[in-house]
């Protein structure tokens, strides 16, 4: 019953809505509002005065709310608009320049490609996205133990191939801070 009178609704007001919002808003943006209006009008169906059963439906009627409907739909859109538009300046005020010469990651991608895939994929997860073993094991299937032994496995590797064996761990001097084998 409410789709039914939901597409009444619609087929009154569609056209008029949409010439309405073509006089007033961009063109990029008509189609953008007309569905925000549509949305609007669906939750607030029961709102919409002069609808009542939705057999029959008199334009008079409901035309002026709707076309209010869409006024403050396009006052939203034009408000969002407003705000990516002065984020974008701040953005382009503040930004670093970033230096001409770029990194060469070559050798970096070289030993990545020497791990299986499932090892590759739990690295890029733990250095690119940041996340823990739990948030890998829930990407991968994988338990939270078996990310953190692939992790230390794999890291291990790549600390091999990469040339950057560390006998001492981190923030430790040697003899100092951990049992010694």
């Amino acid at each position: 019953m409410r789709e039914a009178r939901f597409e009444v609704l619609v087929g009154v007001v569609g056209a008029p809505v949409h010439r309405y919002l073509v006089r007033r808003a961009a063109a990029d943006a008509v189609d953008d509002v007309l569905a925000e209006t549509m949305l609007v009008l669906w939750r607030r169906l029961d709102d919409v005065p002069g609808l009542g059963d939705g057999t029959a439906v008199d334009p008079d009627e409901v035309l002026p709310w709707c076309y209010g409907v869409a006024r403050g739909c396009l006052a939203n859109a034009r408000r969002a608009e407003g705000r990516r538009l002065r984020l974008v300046e701040r953005l382009a005020r503040t930004a670093e320049v970033l230096p001409t010469a770029s990194v060469d990651h070559t050798e970096l991608h070289e030993a990545l490609r020497t791990l299986n895939e499932l090892d590759r994929e739990v690295v890029q997860l733990w250095a690119w996205e940041g996340l823990a073993p739990r948030g890998i094991a829930e990407v991968t299937g994988l338990t939270a133990n078996a990310v953190s032994i692939r992790l230390h496995r794999a890291k291990k590797k790549l600390s091999v191939l990469l040339g950057r064996k560390n006998a001492v761990g981190a923030g430790q001097e040697k003899g100092k801070g951990g049992s010694e084998l």
